[in-house]
């Protein structure tokens, strides 16, 4: 098991930073109508938390081939110490002809927040889906902290409700999380 200490020899939280990056994709384009410096985001959370983050896992469908600029964020995020967990797009063809691309990753979201619980004291996801209320309350009834991040028009009813007050609003925090623009 690993303990940090910061310099004063008190323990620092160990943090796990989840990030459901279709959900915040969209957040992002469709609700905010800016960007996320995810690199920014992850100093934020330390500095909110005076924690350590020990992982950052970002989840996210992946085209086959792959695509040039997706890749291109992709590998910045791993630059910056984000682990990757892809899956391959599903293409859905609609009855009228429309194609849907889809890659739902919330099972692997879980999974890895359960398989490495023991890991980490608090658990921070970056997502509005509705789908993780009941792993929190799991998490929570294993005595581990979270935090919800996402935008209050974006975030999910009952996802809103189990965060209570360890929800924050990426509006609340722009200043300090958007990517510059060029």
């Amino acid at each position: 098991m690993l303990i940090i200490f910061n310099s004063k020899g008190k323990y620092k939280v160990k943090i796990s930073v989840f990030v459901d990056g279709a959900n915040v994709f969209y957040m992002q384009k469709d609700e905010l109508k800016w960007w996320i410096n995810f690199e920014k985001l992850l100093r934020w959370i330390e500095n909110k938390t005076a924690g350590e983050i020990i992982d950052a896992y970002y989840y996210v469908g992946e085209e086959n081939p792959p695509d040039t600029r997706q890749q291109g964020f992709l590998t910045a995020l791993a630059d910056i110490g984000y682990s990757i967990i892809t899956k391959e797009l599903k293409i859905i063809v609609l009855d009228d002809g429309r194609e849907i691309r889809k890659a739902n990753l919330d099972i692997e979201i879980v999974l890895d927040m359960f398989n490495t619980i023991e890991n980490y004291d608090m658990a921070i996801l970056v997502s509005g889906d509705g789908d993780f209320e009941r792993p929190l309350r799991l998490l929570r009834a294993r005595g581990k902290r979270f935090m919800v991040m996402s935008t209050k028009r974006f975030i999910a009813r009952e996802l809103r409700e189990v965060a209570g007050m360890h929800f924050v609003d990426f509006e609340d925090i722009r200043s300090e999380v958007q990517k510059d623009v060029l």
